[in-house]
């Protein structure tokens, strides 16, 4: 066989394999991170207890981030976990008017899955930092991962198709809450549950998961 000739064959060879791996690999996607934002773009209201005052509502934004595609029966770690509580300039008012400037603590935020599997039923340890808010106007507080944090392994199920995370219908924070008159912090467990509305809020996490 003459040097063109091998060449020519060498070419036809590689070209093949290459063309080889192209059909093997045709359709599969490397995954992509993406925020999954619980209600989509509208807050999820909640009615939670506060020191004082008898229970109010507060508008809960809720994040995750995850891939985009995940296969069958693999287990991924939600990051980024958190999100923010609002109240409004009335319900601040109230606590203005019974002593408390200020707010700290934890957040528990429990999870449900449509498919697949949860290590644990919350989200524990997401930290509220110390604000000292000033008067007038509604208040926002941020939730936030930490290092400190309990955050639960999902795992896909065994089969392809979708599946989407939820927030439940309570939450919980173990908080304190600043008395403006003595400086000193007041202990306080708030509970909070899914305000009931028609139609139903969603608390679905946006968009849903691909399971490949």
């Amino acid at each position: 066989m003459s040097r063109l000739s091998r060449l020519s064959a060498g070419i036809a060879t590689t070209a093949t394999a290459i063309g080889a791996i192209a059909v093997l690999t045709a359709g599969v996607a490397s995954a992509a991170t993406v925020t999954y934002t619980a209600g989509g773009t509208t807050p999820v209201t909640y009615n939670c207890t506060f020191p004082g005052i008898s229970p109010q509502p507060v508008a809960v934004v809720a994040h995750l981030d995850a891939p985009d595609v995940v296969p069958n029966s693999t287990t991924v770690t939600p990051a980024n976990v958190g999100g923010s509580a609002t109240i409004t300039a009335t319900v601040h008012a109230l606590l203005t008017a019974v002593g408390y400037d200020g707010i700290r603590g934890t957040a528990t935020v429990p999870v449900a899955a449509s498919s697949g599997t949860l290590s644990q039923p919350s989200a524990t340890g997401l930290n509220i930092p110390e604000v000292i808010y000033p008067t007038g106007g509604p208040i926002t507080v941020n939730i936030a991962q930490v290092a400190t944090s309990s955050i639960p392994n999902w795992t896909a199920p065994s089969a392809a198709g979708s599946a989407t995370l939820s927030l439940t219908s309570s939450l919980s924070a173990a908080l304190e809450f600043h008395k403006k008159s003595t400086g000193a912090w007041t202990p306080w467990t708030m509970n909070c549950t899914l305000k009931a509305t028609s139609p139903v809020q969603n608390t679905a996490f946006s968009p849903s998961i691909t399971v490949s």
